[in-house]
């Protein structure tokens, strides 16, 4: 009797596993996805975890307004044997910058800015920052010739930095070290706006803090903290009840540990109190990063994703215009700024300029894509600091290829 109870049971789990299967493969098939492509990317995407280069990852397609694809495989705590779950959390870092951007864009429909509002008008501190120049070998400065304006802060047009390349500008913002200073937004501002900029704002494109500027802005037009500006105009109408600049004690168990890889190519936890504050905190870090400091769940973020794709809106919530949304996803270079081919800058992320795709990506290794013309986007999350890993562009260009492009005739 015990052994047909047990045959019955293996049964019945044996055709839910089908059931399950047979589901999945025809939702992707209702929206135009060859399953078969779809699960050789799977299997190559759970290889990098197989083979020991990331800890687990978390990958989820939204196609047509439907959950078509949800992989969890791996761990988020090595350490405590912890699977990767629904609501993990995990650290965003610049998956961030599209969601000041965000902020930045309701202020505009609110008319209380202009994205080529020079800079100065906000943080009078700018009105007097220099432009770097070399002049016979020698480092000296010239006037801005175009002044810096929102729009060069949310498209890296700035000439304000990171401190990560070889120049003489760079080497004053390593030296200072922005980010790793207890101070508020404000303050680092303040700073910033005292070192030369790298060049001619709107002239080249830098990676940089800019964006963090451009959150200090919100700040001054708001009259708010950042923090409680993206909780008011953003988290809660959207019910991103998961995403902030700090993780709460009683959510501490379900934050990602965030890795590196040692020597030997092993993995091993990344140890640095300035990238991890603000963890199992009772309040959020002394410095709000509009440029890098939220944590989030992928649930909570493709719900951005989800309001960028319809235009402003989610759920019957409207956080920005069509006409806001749009200028954020697409192509905002300045007039004469010439970037990579077929390539553009949106506000805060980059847009392929033939499909209009809108994505971005975080320091460690989460990334999204937003593409209009397919109704598309794909989420990608693990925690990996400071070392390459394509697995995230490989498994998106794997979805692109399993698309089924159906004559509509």
């Amino acid at each position: 009797m015990k052994n047909k109870i047990n045959y019955i049971f293996i049964f019945f789990c044996v055709l839910f596993l089908v059931s399950s299967c047979e589901t999945k493969m025809a939702t992707l098939q209702s929206v135009g996805i060859s399953e078969d492509s779809l699960a050789i990317a799977t299997q190559k995407l759970h290889k990098h975890v197989d083979d020991g280069y990331l800890p687990g990852t978390f990958v989820r397609i939204i196609k047509e307004d439907k959950v078509v694809f949800n992989d969890l495989y791996g761990l988020v705590d090595i350490a405590k044997n912890k699977p990767v779950e629904e609501q993990s959390l995990f650290r965003i870092f610049s998956m961030t910058k599209p969601i000041t951007a965000v902020a930045v864009m309701t202020l505009h429909d609110q008319g209380k800015l202009k994205l080529d509002d020079e800079v100065s008008k906000y943080i009078p501190e700018f009105s007097n920052t220099q432009v770097y120049k070399n002049f016979d070998g020698k480092h000296t400065s010239e006037p801005q010739k175009k002044q810096l304006t929102i729009r060069h802060l949310l498209t890296h047009t700035s000439g304000i930095p990171y401190g990560w390349e070889w120049s003489y500008v760079d080497s004053i913002y390593n030296f200072k070290q922005h980010m790793r200073k207890d101070w508020t937004i404000e303050e680092m501002t303040k700073d910033i706006a005292t070192i030369p900029l790298k060049f001619q704002p709107g002239t080249q494109y830098n990676y940089g803090l800019g964006i963090d500027v451009a959150g200090y802005i919100v700040e001054v037009v708001s009259g708010m903290k950042l923090d409680a500006y993206f909780k008011s105009a953003i988290f809660d109408p959207l019910g991103m009840d998961d995403t902030r600049f700090y993780v709460p004690k009683e959510k501490q168990d379900r934050l990602a540990e965030l890795y590196t890889r040692d020597e030997n190519d092993k993995l091993i936890v990344f140890e640095d109190n300035a990238i991890k504050r603000g963890i199992g905190a009772d309040g959020p870090p002394k410095l709000l990063l509009g440029g890098a400091g939220l944590v989030s769940s992928l649930s909570d973020y493709e719900k951005f994703c989800r309001m960028l794709l319809k235009k402003g809106e989610f759920n019957g919530k409207r956080i920005l215009s069509e006409r806001a949304a749009e200028i954020v996803m697409t192509n905002q270079n300045p007039d004469g700024y010439k970037g990579y081919p077929g390539m553009g800058h949106g506000l805060s992320g980059t847009v392929n300029l033939e499909s209009g795709e809108y994505s971005w990506g975080g320091a460690a290794k989460t990334s999204f894509w937003i593409n209009p013309t397919h109704d598309l986007i794909v989420i990608c999350y693990t925690q990996l600091f400071s070392k390459p890993t394509e697995y995230a562009q490989e498994f998106k260009a794997a979805v692109d290829r399993a698309i089924i492009y159906i004559d509509s005739d």
